[in-house]
């Protein structure tokens, strides 16, 4: 099954219609775009909690890393950056941290809130390999957009 982002957009919009609150925001995507496609293993947020750091957030899955400095691994990268990073191949990046051994591939795009500060990021894994395209990036940055740019966030 592959996603149908124009619906996905539309059944977020209306399910985080007037939410403001992030952690009900991150708990809402994360189930709907984990359950939109058979690729997404491990469909997620790390959220920004001192400078510098990640922590887990509402996520769909299996266990996931409890902290991830912004010096390491693909979420790290993103945090850092600002920048989507979408990696064919996880052991192929440079200080990947294998929260499971199974993923093959991942997704991460950078949340910025309404003043343009990252606050989280949102992480996709598959355990198949090359599984993410620039599509899924872009559809998945207009729906972060949407849900989180254009609102205050508390």
């Amino acid at each position: 099954m592959r996603v149908d982002y124009t619906t996905l957009a539309k059944t977020i919009a209306s399910l985080t219609e007037g939410e403001t609150d992030s952690v009900a925001l991150m708990a809402t995507l994360a189930c709907e775009i984990h359950h939109a496609d058979d690729r997404f293993h491990w469909t997620g947020f790390y959220r920004v909690t001192a400078p510098e750091l990640l922590k887990i957030g509402p996520y769909q899955g299996g266990h996931g890393c409890l902290v991830i400095p912004f010096s390491r691994g693909v979420c790290g990268a993103a945090a850092r950056t600002g920048e989507v990073q979408l990696v064919a191949d996880v052991e192929a990046f440079p200080g990947h941290i294998a929260c499971a051994s199974s993923t093959r591939s991942e997704l991460v795009l950078p949340v910025f809130d309404h003043m343009s500060q990252v606050i989280a990021v949102f992480d996709l894994d598959s355990d198949l390999p090359d599984a993410f395209s620039e599509a899924d990036a872009l559809a998945l940055q207009d729906i972060l957009k949407q849900t989180f740019s254009i609102r205050e966030i508390t």
